[in-house]
């Protein structure tokens, strides 16, 4: 059951254009355990193999084969209520990210869904596993967030919540960034 959870928004992620072939990383927590996307796994081919467990606040010998941004899944769980994260690399959302210090929507999904998406890392070198204790930080208010120049992290109770955050962000991203390329002012 858990391992269809993470092949299903996997897939869509990769089929989506939201991740490379070995980029973005899922995860869930249950209880004191969290289960991860192996490191440099293909989200849009995952078997049961990809999937780690390790603790929340404790590393164990199957903790080096997790995703490099362990650390930032780890943070997330400890400061909100978050159950499942998708990080994921959204082209315009990403692209916005260089310009923009955050995201708000102009449509109107993306509105009552994510009314302002902060976008952190700005004037700071960014590399994976990294503004760990940030995201956990703008997540307790927000559904989603952006790292400049590198992704999102979008959190929910289950694996498809922290999906649609994800591709409602990038949605509304591609309107904003068409809207800029054609210098129309959103209301």
């Amino acid at each position: 059951m858990l391992t269809a959870q993470f092949q299903s928004v996997g897939r869509d992620l990769c089929a989506r254009g939201l991740v490379s072939s070995h980029s973005g990383n899922l995860s869930v927590r249950i209880g004191e355990r969290l289960f991860i996307t192996h490191r440099n796994s293909m989200l849009g081919a995952l078997e049961e193999h990809d999937l780690i467990e390790t603790g929340l606040n404790k590393n164990d010998r199957s903790t080096p084969l997790a995703s490099t941004e362990l650390d930032v899944h780890r943070a997330i769980y400890r400061k909100t209520s978050a159950l499942a994260i998708v990080h994921a690399h959204p082209v315009y959302a990403v692209a916005l990210s260089f310009t923009e210090r955050d995201i708000s929507p102009s449509d109107v999904e993306g509105k009552l869904l994510l009314p302002k998406v902060p976008v952190l890392g700005h004037g700071t070198a960014v590399k994976p596993g990294g503004f760990a204790e940030e995201i956990a930080e703008a997540l307790k208010g927000n559904k989603v967030v952006l790292v400049r120049g590198h992704g999102s992290f979008a959190v929910g109770q289950l694996l498809e919540d922290a999906y649609h955050y994800t591709t409602a962000l990038e949605e509304s991203s591609r309107l904003l960034y068409l809207l800029k390329a054609l210098r129309v002012e959103a209301h």
